[in-house]
């Protein structure tokens, strides 16, 4: 599988906005066209930004999901509205599962009520070198897992050419993200790994994340 992280700047105060909209027009429409809506989030430390993650099979098969979706009728109707949001959409990850990926619950129907209770946590690390995947699965992993805070997916970078190059992705770096879940925002644990610091050229970017009504991460 292939991943995208999509994390979108957005104009003040419009976030809820492209959520309802995003819930209502683009979700369905995109998994019709051949591609996964993975997971939708407020970024709890960010309030002009939306997060995102979508999938996709391969990389032709996003080259064929995306053409799609981007030419179909759903986003040609809606695309004004969604772009009024937006400053920009260009913060975009390509990955590729390192280890085990999520766990999904079913989304609840379109008009659906309050968002769940439950805490996604995204480090992203910059820069890392060969082999950063198996040291963080025997030296990192377990240490958080021990701390309460076990990784539920792990992604490292995809370097595949971008087969749909309308949609900028971050490129020339190497990446490594995992996600941690907590039942509740305030289970949250953030567990420091000394073994890491040395693995790093710069620190973790982390992101919390608290899904949307519809998301299919809960």
């Amino acid at each position: 599988m292939i991943y995208e992280l999509r994390r979108y700047t957005l104009r003040p105060g419009l976030r809820d906005t492209l959520i309802e909209l995003f819930e209502r027009e683009f979700v369905e429409a995109q998994e019709a066209a051949g591609m996964d809506v993975v997971g939708h989030f407020r970024d709890l430390d960010a309030s002009d930004t939306f997060p995102w993650i979508r999938a996709f099979p391969d990389m032709d098969r996003r080259k064929a999901a995306l053409t799609a979706f981007y030419t179909g009728p759903v986003w040609q109707a809606n695309r004004d509205a969604a772009n009024a949001t937006m400053i920009d959409s260009d913060d975009v990850l390509l990955l590729r599962p390192a280890g085990h990926g999520f766990q999904r619950s079913r989304r609840p129907p379109a008009g659906s009520g309050a968002p769940p209770s439950s805490l996604y946590t995204a480090t992203i690390c910059s820069g890392v070198g060969p082999g950063f995947a198996e040291f963080f699965a025997e030296q990192v992993a377990p240490v958080l897992a021990e701390g309460g805070a076990a990784p539920v997916a792990c992604f490292e970078s995809e370097h595949a050419e971008n087969t749909y190059p309308a949609l900028p992705v971050r490129t020339g770096e190497q990446v490594f993200v995992w996600f941690a879940r907590f039942e509740r925002a305030e289970d949250e644990r953030e567990v420091h790994v000394p073994a890491l610091d040395e693995h790093l050229t710069a620190p973790p970017r982390r992101m919390r994340l608290a899904p949307a009504a519809r998301s299919a991460l809960r």
